[in-house]
Formats: C-alpha cells, sequence, structure tokens
C-alpha cells in the first residue's frame, strides 16, 4: 500500500483519531545537542532547519508561559551506564558526560529557568523525573521537537501518550539522519500516539493561549 492507501485502511478501522490540544502545554525539545546537530559528528546530521523551527517554536512557548524541557544523553566514562543501546549503536559511545557534544545546541539559547534532563536511553521518560514534573505543573499536552525522529523523539512520544499526555509532534521540528526511517515514523506516530502537526498551526494556538480572554482583560473569572 502506499501513504494513501494505509491511510484510508488505517481510519476505516479507527487508527489515526486526533488528540487535539489541551489547555497547558509544555515544549519537550528532544536531544537537540552538539554530537548530533554538527554534520562533523559521527552522530551528526544536518539539521539547520530543524534547529530554526525549535526556536520559534520555543519563543511561541515562551511567549504562552508554557514550560521548556530539554533532553541530553550522555554516558559515564567507560560507559558502564550504557548497556545494550550502547552495543547497538556504538558511536553512541562518543556521549561521554562533560564532552562538548552534550551540549545543548547553542542556537536553542537555554534559560536557567529551563528543565534539562539527562537521560541513558532513547525515551525522554526513561529513567527521569520528566513525568512527575509535568503532572506536577498541571501540563496537559507535551509538543515535541527534536532529533531523531526515528529514535529518540519517537520513544519520548511512545511515552507520553502511555504516561496520559495529549501529544503534538511538530512536524518542521523534528528531524533524522535518513529521510526513509523519518517519514515512515512520522506516519506511524500520527497514526497511533500524537498528532503530527506543522510549525504554523501549532504557533498559532500557542498564540491564542497566550492571548489574554476576554474576562482576564475586564478583570473577570468564570464560574
Amino acid at each position: 500500500m502506499d501513504t494513501a492507501e494505509t491511510r484510508q485502511f488505517y481510519e476505516a478501522r479507527g487508527i489515526g483519531a486526533r488528540v487535539g490540544f489541551g489547555i497547558r502545554p509544555t515544549i519537550l525539545v528532544v536531544d537537540l545537542v552538539v554530537g548530533f546537530t554538527d554534520p562533523a559528528s559521527p552522530l551528526g546530521s544536518s539539521l539547520d532547519a530543524e534547529v530554526e523551527a525549535t526556536r520559534r517554536l520555543i519563543d511561541a512557548g515562551r511567549r504562552a508561559g508554557a514550560p521548556i524541557h530539554y533532553t541530553t544523553i550522555s554516558f559515564a566514562d567507560g560507559h558502564g551506564d550504557g548497556g545494550p543501546f550502547l552495543r547497538k549503536m556504538t558511536s553512541l559511545r562518543l556521549l561521554v558526560e562533560g564532552s562538548p557534544l552534550v551540549a545543548l545546541d547553542r542556537r536553542l539559547e537555554r534559560r536557567a529557568s529551563d528543565a534539562l534532563w539527562v537521560k541513558k536511553g532513547a525515551s525522554a521518560f526513561f529513567g527521569t523525573a520528566l513525568a512527575a514534573a509535568l503532572t506536577a505543573a498541571g501540563v496537559d499536552t507535551v509538543i515535541v521537537a527534536g532529533c531523531t525522529t526515528s529514535g529518540c523523539v519517537r520513544a519520548s512520544v511512545v511515552d507520553a501518550c502511555q504516561h496520559g499526555f495529549r501529544t503534538i509532534v511538530v512536524r518542521e521540528a523534528v528531524g533524522d539522519r535518513a529521510d526513509g526511517p523519518h517519514e515512515a515514523s512520522l506516519f506511524d506516530m500520527d497514526a497511533k500516539y500524537a498528532d503530527v502537526v506543522s510549525l504554523e498551526e501549532t504557533v498559532g494556538w500557542l498564540a491564542a493561549v497566550a492571548a489574554p480572554s476576554d474576562a482576564q482583560r475586564s478583570g473577570r473569572t468564570s464560574a
């Protein structure tokens, strides 16, 4: 089947419904670190457009009052904390704690108030307190950017869904090393775990969240 046929096949079987945006968003930026955004790195690829889109998303999120969460992935010298992940992807051994490769891309301009989660596996939720932090903040919508689409982004999206969050993947703000896994993962996530949404739609929704309501302008609150 081609993509259109598969989508029709899924829709006829109740696969691929929309979850939509909620009311309390957060921005989750997965692994946009130097090791992945620098094409000179063995792990890297050209992600300039995705970094730029993510920066637009972050700026829109800040205006909406959405907390910003970043992840990086790093391992102890000696890689005793890596496990099978490092045996499958041996180049991840370059991501040693303290290495420049595990630092966030500077173009993102992380602020001190933004959370940074250090992980050892693919998902932003695995082995971290991210889910608890989002729940404590009353977040209901996780808007995802980062890399790679078929790896850490997808794993994080699946877990966000499983933790009960509405999950939005911003198409222009996620990237991969190869188009095939990227497009296949976007299709699969959109069918099963998240809504894959354009940057413009997401920024527009965040602008609406940021805009004060008529009641807020007049000082009234609803019962």
